[in-house]
């Protein structure tokens, strides 16, 4: 089960959010969106747990609790959406 994780410490490292997932189940893995041009973390990554009870369990114990002073969020993750085109028709040279 794969899950949006929001509202992170800037300072939180994956190996942090690995371990805060961890007590309700195996972590697969867990990334932190960073900017690409800091590296900077952006504030959300995302946990992919091995099962979907963990995954579940983890989504109602987490969301809302404070870490590091900052209230997160967890939710399913969705599925990346395509990026919609800049419009127009084909090229005209």
């Amino acid at each position: 089960m794969n899950l949006y994780v929001g509202n992170l410490p800037y300072k939180l490292s994956e190996s942090q959010l690995t371990d805060l997932f961890s007590q309700f189940g195996e972590v697969k893995s867990a990334k932190i969106i960073k900017d690409q041009a800091t590296g900077q973390s952006k504030g959300f990554g995302f946990v992919e747990m091995s099962s979907g009870d963990g995954g579940q369990q983890a989504m109602q114990a987490l969301n809302g609790k404070e870490v590091e002073g900052r209230k997160i969020i967890v939710n399913e993750a969705r599925p990346p959406q395509k990026k919609a085109g800049h419009g127009g028709g084909p090229r005209r040279y």
